[in-house]
Protein backbone atom coordinates (compact mmCIF):
# COMPACT_ATOMS: atom_id res chain seq x y z
CA UNK A 1 0.00 0.00 0.00
CA UNK A 2 2.24 2.13 -2.32
CA UNK A 3 -1.32 1.72 -3.20
CA UNK A 4 -1.29 3.65 -6.42
CA UNK A 5 0.64 1.15 -8.51
CA UNK A 6 -0.77 -1.78 -6.54
CA UNK A 7 -4.32 -0.77 -7.22
CA UNK A 8 -3.65 -0.17 -10.89
CA UNK A 9 -2.22 -3.66 -11.07
CA UNK A 10 -5.19 -5.18 -9.27
CA UNK A 11 -7.67 -3.49 -11.59
CA UNK A 12 -5.74 -4.61 -14.64
CA UNK A 13 -5.48 -8.16 -13.36
CA UNK A 14 -9.18 -8.44 -12.67
CA UNK A 15 -10.21 -6.88 -15.97
CA UNK A 16 -8.18 -9.49 -17.79
CA UNK A 17 -10.60 -12.31 -16.90
CA UNK A 18 -12.75 -13.74 -19.55
CA UNK A 19 -31.76 -3.66 3.89
CA UNK A 20 -30.93 -4.99 6.99
CA UNK A 21 -34.07 -4.99 9.31
CA UNK A 22 -33.88 -2.97 12.52
CA UNK A 23 -30.41 -1.69 11.66
CA UNK A 24 -28.93 1.06 13.74
CA UNK A 25 -28.43 4.22 11.71
CA UNK A 26 -25.29 4.82 13.71
CA UNK A 27 -23.50 1.62 12.94
CA UNK A 28 -25.43 -0.49 10.45
CA UNK A 29 -25.65 -3.19 13.13
CA UNK A 30 -28.67 -4.62 14.90
CA UNK A 31 -29.86 -2.75 17.96
CA UNK A 32 -30.15 0.89 18.88
CA UNK A 33 -26.85 1.98 20.44
CA UNK A 34 -23.69 2.19 18.34
CA UNK A 35 -21.28 -0.68 18.92
CA UNK A 36 -17.56 -0.18 18.98
CA UNK A 37 -16.39 -0.50 15.42
CA UNK A 38 -13.43 0.33 13.26
CA UNK A 39 -13.90 3.50 11.24
CA UNK A 40 -10.51 4.01 9.69
CA UNK A 41 -8.70 5.85 6.93
CA UNK A 42 -5.33 5.22 5.32
CA UNK A 43 -2.96 8.18 4.94
CA UNK A 44 -0.48 7.15 2.24
CA UNK A 45 2.87 8.90 1.90
CA UNK A 46 4.34 6.81 -0.94
CA UNK A 47 4.62 8.89 -4.10
CA UNK A 48 3.03 11.73 -2.07
CA UNK A 49 -0.31 10.02 -2.64
CA UNK A 50 -2.16 11.61 0.29
CA UNK A 51 0.45 13.38 2.38
CA UNK A 52 2.46 15.50 2.05
CA UNK A 53 0.82 16.74 -1.13
CA UNK A 54 4.25 17.19 -2.70
CA UNK A 55 7.87 16.95 -1.55
CA UNK A 56 9.72 20.03 -0.43
CA UNK A 57 6.98 21.79 1.52
CA UNK A 58 8.12 23.60 4.63
CA UNK A 59 7.77 21.86 7.96
CA UNK A 60 4.87 24.13 8.89
CA UNK A 61 3.11 23.42 5.59
CA UNK A 62 3.55 19.68 6.01
CA UNK A 63 2.27 19.85 9.57
CA UNK A 64 -0.76 21.90 8.55
CA UNK A 65 -1.67 19.40 5.84
CA UNK A 66 -1.35 16.50 8.26
CA UNK A 67 -3.55 18.17 10.85
CA UNK A 68 -6.15 18.88 8.17
CA UNK A 69 -6.33 15.15 7.39
CA UNK A 70 -6.80 14.37 11.09
CA UNK A 71 -9.51 17.02 11.39
CA UNK A 72 -11.24 15.62 8.31
CA UNK A 73 -11.24 12.16 9.88
CA UNK A 74 -12.88 13.54 13.02
CA UNK A 75 -15.45 15.47 10.99
CA UNK A 76 -16.47 12.22 9.26
CA UNK A 77 -16.80 10.45 12.64
CA UNK A 78 -13.84 8.18 11.92
CA UNK A 79 -11.82 6.94 14.86
CA UNK A 80 -8.53 5.54 13.50
CA UNK A 81 -5.83 6.63 11.06
CA UNK A 82 -3.38 4.26 9.42
CA UNK A 83 -0.37 6.48 8.78
CA UNK A 84 2.26 5.25 6.32
CA UNK A 85 5.57 5.89 8.06
CA UNK A 86 7.92 3.56 6.14
CA UNK A 87 6.84 3.69 2.49
CA UNK A 88 10.11 2.67 0.78
CA UNK A 89 12.67 1.36 3.28
CA UNK A 90 12.90 4.87 4.71
CA UNK A 91 11.36 6.72 7.64
CA UNK A 92 8.99 9.48 8.66
CA UNK A 93 10.71 9.69 12.03
CA UNK A 94 14.39 10.11 13.01
CA UNK A 95 15.30 6.45 12.59
CA UNK A 96 18.73 5.08 13.52
CA UNK A 97 18.23 2.36 10.90
CA UNK A 98 17.04 4.07 7.72
CA UNK A 99 17.15 7.49 6.04
CA UNK A 100 14.49 10.16 6.13
CA UNK A 101 11.92 9.62 3.37
CA UNK A 102 12.38 11.43 0.09
CA UNK A 103 8.65 12.16 0.06
CA UNK A 104 9.22 14.81 2.72
CA UNK A 105 11.97 16.98 1.28
CA UNK A 106 12.52 15.53 -2.18
CA UNK A 107 15.92 14.18 -1.12
CA UNK A 108 16.22 10.87 0.69
CA UNK A 109 18.12 11.28 3.94
CA UNK A 110 17.47 15.01 4.30
CA UNK A 111 16.11 16.04 7.71
CA UNK A 112 12.70 17.70 7.25
CA UNK A 113 13.14 19.76 10.40
CA UNK A 114 10.39 18.13 12.40
CA UNK A 115 9.12 14.70 13.48
CA UNK A 116 6.05 13.71 11.41
CA UNK A 117 5.31 10.44 13.24
CA UNK A 118 5.75 11.97 16.68
CA UNK A 119 3.48 14.85 15.74
CA UNK A 120 0.92 12.55 14.13
CA UNK A 121 0.63 10.38 17.24
CA UNK A 122 0.33 13.37 19.56
CA UNK A 123 -2.20 15.23 17.43
CA UNK A 124 -4.27 12.12 16.63
CA UNK A 125 -4.57 11.31 20.32
CA UNK A 126 -5.48 14.92 21.09
CA UNK A 127 -8.45 14.50 18.74
CA UNK A 128 -9.53 11.16 20.18
CA UNK A 129 -8.16 9.23 17.20
CA UNK A 130 -6.15 6.02 17.35
CA UNK A 131 -3.03 5.89 15.19
CA UNK A 132 -1.63 2.73 13.62
CA UNK A 133 1.87 3.05 12.16
CA UNK A 134 1.77 1.58 8.66
CA UNK A 135 4.92 -0.08 7.32
CA UNK A 136 5.82 -1.63 3.98
CA UNK A 137 8.30 -4.38 4.93
CA UNK A 138 10.27 -5.17 1.78
CA UNK A 139 9.91 -2.42 -0.83
CA UNK A 140 13.14 -0.41 -1.18
CA UNK A 141 12.35 1.86 -4.12
CA UNK A 142 9.86 2.32 -6.93
CA UNK A 143 12.82 2.57 -9.33
CA UNK A 144 15.67 0.14 -10.10
CA UNK A 145 18.76 2.34 -9.57
CA UNK A 146 20.56 1.74 -6.25
CA UNK A 147 22.74 4.80 -6.87
CA UNK A 148 19.67 6.99 -6.38
CA UNK A 149 19.34 5.82 -2.78
CA UNK A 150 20.93 7.81 0.02
CA UNK A 151 24.63 7.00 0.32
CA UNK A 152 24.11 5.53 3.77
CA UNK A 153 21.09 3.44 2.79
CA UNK A 154 21.29 -0.13 4.13
CA UNK A 155 20.45 -1.43 0.65
CA UNK A 156 23.63 0.18 -0.68
CA UNK A 157 25.66 -1.12 2.25
CA UNK A 158 24.27 -4.65 1.69
CA UNK A 159 23.73 -5.09 -2.06
CA UNK A 160 23.33 -8.85 -1.60
CA UNK A 161 20.07 -8.15 0.24
CA UNK A 162 18.52 -6.55 -2.85
CA UNK A 163 16.50 -8.03 -5.71
CA UNK A 164 15.63 -5.95 -8.78
CA UNK A 165 12.23 -6.93 -10.14
CA UNK A 166 9.66 -5.20 -12.32
CA UNK A 167 11.69 -2.00 -12.46
CA UNK A 168 11.80 -1.72 -8.65
CA UNK A 169 14.11 -2.65 -5.78
CA UNK A 170 13.10 -5.07 -3.04
CA UNK A 171 14.69 -6.62 -0.01
CA UNK A 172 14.88 -10.39 -0.36
CA UNK A 173 12.39 -11.95 2.08
CA UNK A 174 14.29 -15.25 1.93
CA UNK A 175 17.30 -13.95 3.86
CA UNK A 176 17.03 -14.26 7.66
CA UNK A 177 19.30 -11.23 8.10
CA UNK A 178 16.91 -9.15 5.97
CA UNK A 179 13.93 -10.24 8.01
CA UNK A 180 15.73 -9.37 11.25
CA UNK A 181 16.76 -5.97 9.90
CA UNK A 182 13.34 -4.89 8.65
CA UNK A 183 11.79 -5.97 11.94
CA UNK A 184 14.36 -3.95 13.86
CA UNK A 185 13.76 -0.92 11.66
CA UNK A 186 10.00 -1.06 12.10
CA UNK A 187 10.06 -1.86 15.81
CA UNK A 188 12.17 1.23 16.47
CA UNK A 189 9.10 3.37 15.78
CA UNK A 190 6.93 1.14 17.95
CA UNK A 191 9.35 1.42 20.86
CA UNK A 192 9.78 5.18 20.47
CA UNK A 193 6.18 6.34 20.05
CA UNK A 194 2.91 5.37 21.79
CA UNK A 195 1.33 4.05 18.61
CA UNK A 196 -1.95 2.18 18.93
CA UNK A 197 -1.14 -0.35 16.26
CA UNK A 198 1.33 -1.73 13.74
CA UNK A 199 0.02 -2.18 10.22
CA UNK A 200 1.30 -3.94 7.08
CA UNK A 201 -0.19 -3.49 3.63
CA UNK A 202 -0.50 -6.10 0.88
CA UNK A 203 3.09 -6.18 -0.36
CA UNK A 204 5.05 -9.27 0.69
CA UNK A 205 6.67 -10.94 -2.29
CA UNK A 206 5.96 -8.48 -5.10
CA UNK A 207 2.98 -8.69 -7.41
CA UNK A 208 3.89 -10.84 -10.43
CA UNK A 209 5.30 -9.21 -13.53
CA UNK A 210 4.77 -11.08 -16.78
CA UNK A 211 8.01 -12.41 -18.24
CA UNK A 212 10.11 -11.82 -15.10
CA UNK A 213 11.14 -14.01 -12.21
CA UNK A 214 12.07 -12.87 -8.72
CA UNK A 215 15.71 -13.91 -8.43
CA UNK A 216 16.08 -15.56 -5.04
CA UNK A 217 17.96 -18.63 -6.31
CA UNK A 218 20.95 -18.22 -3.99
CA UNK A 219 18.75 -17.70 -0.92
CA UNK A 220 16.63 -20.71 -1.82
CA UNK A 221 19.71 -22.88 -2.32
CA UNK A 222 21.00 -21.86 1.10
CA UNK A 223 17.78 -21.79 3.13
CA UNK A 224 15.16 -23.74 1.19
CA UNK A 225 16.11 -27.25 2.26
CA UNK A 226 13.29 -29.22 3.81
CA UNK A 227 10.54 -27.53 1.81
CA UNK A 228 8.69 -29.33 -0.99
CA UNK A 229 9.11 -26.42 -3.39
CA UNK A 230 10.11 -22.78 -3.61
CA UNK A 231 6.55 -21.54 -3.12
CA UNK A 232 6.24 -23.32 0.22
CA UNK A 233 9.59 -21.87 1.32
CA UNK A 234 8.52 -18.37 0.31
CA UNK A 235 5.25 -18.70 2.24
CA UNK A 236 7.20 -19.83 5.28
CA UNK A 237 9.43 -16.75 4.99
CA UNK A 238 6.36 -14.50 5.13
CA UNK A 239 4.81 -16.57 7.93
CA UNK A 240 7.99 -16.01 9.94
CA UNK A 241 7.86 -12.26 9.33
CA UNK A 242 4.26 -12.13 10.53
CA UNK A 243 4.72 -14.31 13.59
CA UNK A 244 7.98 -12.67 14.66
CA UNK A 245 6.59 -9.18 14.20
CA UNK A 246 3.50 -10.09 16.22
CA UNK A 247 5.63 -11.42 19.05
CA UNK A 248 7.97 -8.45 19.04
CA UNK A 249 5.17 -5.88 18.98
CA UNK A 250 3.68 -7.49 22.07
CA UNK A 251 7.08 -7.39 23.79
CA UNK A 252 7.88 -3.79 22.88
CA UNK A 253 4.41 -2.26 23.27
CA UNK A 254 1.85 -4.71 24.68
CA UNK A 255 -1.04 -2.30 24.17
CA UNK A 256 -0.44 -2.02 20.41
CA UNK A 257 -2.44 -4.15 18.00
CA UNK A 258 -0.94 -5.75 14.90
CA UNK A 259 -2.87 -6.07 11.66
CA UNK A 260 -2.52 -6.54 7.92
CA UNK A 261 -4.52 -5.35 4.90
CA UNK A 262 -3.99 -7.94 2.14
CA UNK A 263 -5.28 -8.05 -1.41
CA UNK A 264 -8.86 -9.23 -1.09
CA UNK A 265 -8.62 -12.68 -2.69
CA UNK A 266 -6.83 -15.46 -0.79
CA UNK A 267 -7.46 -18.10 -3.49
CA UNK A 268 -10.13 -18.66 -6.11
CA UNK A 269 -12.44 -21.62 -5.58
CA UNK A 270 -11.24 -23.05 -8.90
CA UNK A 271 -7.77 -23.26 -7.35
CA UNK A 272 -8.81 -24.41 -3.89
CA UNK A 273 -12.22 -25.60 -2.62
CA UNK A 274 -11.67 -23.39 0.43
CA UNK A 275 -11.29 -20.35 -1.81
CA UNK A 276 -13.79 -17.64 -2.69
CA UNK A 277 -16.21 -17.69 -5.62
CA UNK A 278 -14.00 -15.35 -7.62
CA UNK A 279 -11.93 -15.36 -10.78
CA UNK A 280 -9.17 -13.02 -9.68
CA UNK A 281 -5.94 -12.79 -11.65
CA UNK A 282 -4.00 -12.47 -8.38
CA UNK A 283 -4.24 -14.84 -5.43
CA UNK A 284 -2.30 -13.86 -2.32
CA UNK A 285 -1.46 -17.46 -1.38
CA UNK A 286 0.02 -18.28 -4.80
CA UNK A 287 1.32 -14.97 -6.13
CA UNK A 288 2.39 -12.97 -3.08
CA UNK A 289 3.17 -16.09 -1.00
CA UNK A 290 1.02 -14.71 1.81
CA UNK A 291 -1.26 -17.28 3.45
CA UNK A 292 -3.66 -14.66 4.77
CA UNK A 293 -6.40 -17.13 5.69
CA UNK A 294 -3.94 -19.09 7.83
CA UNK A 295 -2.93 -15.96 9.75
CA UNK A 296 -6.58 -15.36 10.59
CA UNK A 297 -7.42 -18.94 11.49
CA UNK A 298 -4.31 -19.29 13.67
CA UNK A 299 -4.90 -15.94 15.38
CA UNK A 300 -1.39 -14.72 14.58
CA UNK A 301 -2.61 -11.17 13.97
CA UNK A 302 -5.04 -9.03 15.94
CA UNK A 303 -6.99 -7.85 12.90
CA UNK A 304 -7.17 -8.21 9.14
CA UNK A 305 -8.43 -5.65 6.61
CA UNK A 306 -8.88 -7.42 3.25
CA UNK A 307 -9.00 -4.92 0.42
CA UNK A 308 -12.42 -5.63 -1.04
CA UNK A 309 -12.03 -2.96 -3.68
CA UNK A 310 -14.79 -4.12 -6.02
CA UNK A 311 -18.43 -3.23 -6.34
CA UNK A 312 -21.38 -5.41 -5.51
CA UNK A 313 -22.01 -7.53 -8.60
CA UNK A 314 -18.53 -7.22 -10.13
CA UNK A 315 -18.20 -10.48 -12.02
CA UNK A 316 -14.58 -11.42 -11.34
CA UNK A 317 -14.59 -10.44 -7.66
CA UNK A 318 -18.02 -9.62 -6.29
CA UNK A 319 -18.02 -7.68 -3.01
CA UNK A 320 -21.21 -9.52 -2.05
CA UNK A 321 -19.40 -12.86 -2.37
CA UNK A 322 -16.06 -11.89 -0.87
CA UNK A 323 -17.58 -10.31 2.24
CA UNK A 324 -19.27 -13.51 3.48
CA UNK A 325 -16.18 -15.53 2.56
CA UNK A 326 -14.04 -13.38 4.83
CA UNK A 327 -16.71 -13.43 7.53
CA UNK A 328 -16.63 -17.22 7.47
CA UNK A 329 -12.82 -17.28 7.41
CA UNK A 330 -12.73 -15.19 10.58
CA UNK A 331 -15.55 -17.00 12.38
CA UNK A 332 -14.47 -18.28 15.82
CA UNK A 333 -11.03 -16.72 15.33
CA UNK A 334 -9.36 -14.25 17.68
CA UNK A 335 -8.51 -12.12 14.61
CA UNK A 336 -10.94 -9.26 14.10
CA UNK A 337 -12.24 -8.55 10.60
CA UNK A 338 -12.46 -5.06 9.16
CA UNK A 339 -13.11 -4.39 5.47
CA UNK A 340 -10.96 -2.22 3.23
CA UNK A 341 -13.17 0.03 1.10
CA UNK A 342 -12.30 1.62 -2.26
CA UNK A 343 -13.51 5.15 -1.65
CA UNK A 344 -10.97 6.27 -4.26
CA UNK A 345 -13.11 4.62 -6.96
CA UNK A 346 -16.28 6.55 -6.11
CA UNK A 347 -16.94 9.04 -8.89
CA UNK A 348 -13.87 8.04 -10.89
CA UNK A 349 -15.07 8.08 -14.53
CA UNK A 350 -12.69 5.22 -15.34
CA UNK A 351 -14.58 2.90 -12.97
CA UNK A 352 -17.72 0.83 -13.69
CA UNK A 353 -21.17 2.35 -13.43
CA UNK A 354 -21.69 1.14 -9.87
CA UNK A 355 -18.94 3.50 -8.71
CA UNK A 356 -20.76 6.48 -10.17
CA UNK A 357 -23.59 5.88 -7.69
CA UNK A 358 -23.33 7.81 -4.45
CA UNK A 359 -24.83 4.93 -2.48
CA UNK A 360 -22.51 2.08 -3.54
CA UNK A 361 -20.25 2.32 -0.47
CA UNK A 362 -23.19 2.77 1.87
CA UNK A 363 -24.65 -0.46 0.50
CA UNK A 364 -21.36 -2.17 1.39
CA UNK A 365 -21.82 -1.20 5.03
CA UNK A 366 -25.45 -2.29 5.00
CA UNK A 367 -24.42 -5.68 3.64
CA UNK A 368 -21.63 -5.94 6.20
CA UNK A 369 -24.20 -5.33 8.94
CA UNK A 370 -25.60 -8.78 8.20
CA UNK A 371 -22.30 -10.39 9.21
CA UNK A 372 -21.42 -10.00 12.89
CA UNK A 373 -17.80 -10.96 12.18
CA UNK A 374 -17.31 -7.63 10.37
CA UNK A 375 -16.20 -5.15 13.03
CA UNK A 376 -15.77 -2.09 10.82
CA UNK A 377 -14.33 -0.54 7.69
CA UNK A 378 -11.20 1.33 6.56
CA UNK A 379 -11.28 3.75 3.61
CA UNK A 380 -8.66 4.25 0.95
CA UNK A 381 -7.65 6.96 1.28
CA UNK A 382 -7.28 10.30 3.04
CA UNK A 383 -7.36 12.66 0.06
CA UNK A 384 -10.49 10.88 -1.19
CA UNK A 385 -12.20 11.35 2.17
CA UNK A 386 -11.35 15.04 1.89
CA UNK A 387 -12.45 15.44 -1.75
CA UNK A 388 -15.50 13.11 -1.60
CA UNK A 389 -16.11 13.62 -5.30
CA UNK A 390 -19.73 12.41 -5.47
CA UNK A 391 -20.64 12.48 -1.81
CA UNK A 392 -20.11 8.75 -1.22
CA UNK A 393 -18.36 9.32 2.11
CA UNK A 394 -20.99 11.80 3.22
CA UNK A 395 -23.61 9.19 2.41
CA UNK A 396 -21.81 6.60 4.54
CA UNK A 397 -21.66 9.04 7.43
CA UNK A 398 -25.33 9.95 7.09
CA UNK A 399 -26.50 6.35 6.77
CA UNK A 400 -24.18 4.59 9.23
CA UNK A 401 -22.14 6.98 11.37
CA UNK A 402 -24.86 8.96 13.09
CA UNK A 403 -23.07 8.67 16.41
CA UNK A 404 -19.38 8.46 17.35
CA UNK A 405 -17.98 4.98 18.00
CA UNK A 406 -14.78 3.79 19.59
CA UNK A 407 -12.62 1.25 17.74
CA UNK A 408 -12.79 -2.38 18.83
CA UNK A 409 -10.30 -3.75 21.32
Amino acid sequence: MGRVSRRAFAVAALSAFTMMPQASAATGRRGGAPDSEMRGVWIASVANRDWPSKPGLTASQQRAELLTHLDTAVRNRLNTVFFQVRPTADALWPSPYEPWSQYLTGTQGEDPGWDPLGTAVEEAHARGLKLHAWFNPYRIAVHADPSRLAASHPARMNPDWVVTYGGKLFYNPGLPEVRAFVEDAMLDAVATYPVDGVHFDDYFYPYPVVGESFDDDAAYDEHGGGFPDRAAWRRDNIDLLVRETADRVKEVRPSARFGISPFGVWRNVATDPLGSDTRAGVQTYDDLHADTRKWVREGWIDYIVPQLYWNIGFAAADYAKLLPWWAEASRDSSTQLYVGEALYKAGDPAQPAAWQETGELSRHLTLAGEHPQVRGHVYFAAKDVAADRIGAMARVVADHYGQPASPPR
